[in-house]
């Protein structure tokens, strides 16, 4: 599924399953919800906290899809091309990051 594709799917979803989107301020808040339960889920499963009974059954991808839905709904109610935006994203960060990160040497 490419980036189009999926801001028109949540964009169709909204609109048969939704009210409405929410406020772009609350999608921003939900976003942030969303991104420290993937945090949460990283710093008990990968890092050195301890991992809780409760948390043992959370699925990593299921909270990331959370925060690319909430992504989604923020680019589709504001105007942004996702598509574009990573097209020129990637392009920009070719350009600046590859001899930057050849030449790390904490990266060798």
């Amino acid at each position: 599924m490419d980036l189009k594709n999926a801001q028109k799917q949540v964009d169709d979803w909204i609109k048969e399953h939704g009210v409405r989107y929410f406020n772009e301020l609350t999608n921003m808040a939900q976003l942030t919800e969303e991104v420290g339960e993937v945090a949460r889920i990283i710093a008990r499963r990968y890092g050195e906290q301890s991992e809780k009974e409760s948390d043992k059954e959370k699925d990593l991808g299921e909270e990331l899809a959370d925060v690319v839905f909430v992504v989604l709904c923020l680019a589709n109610q504001t105007g942004v091309d996702l598509h574009e935006a990573f097209l020129q994203k990637m392009e920009k960060k070719t350009k600046r990051d590859h001899n930057r990160h050849h030449n790390n040497q904490k990266l060798k």
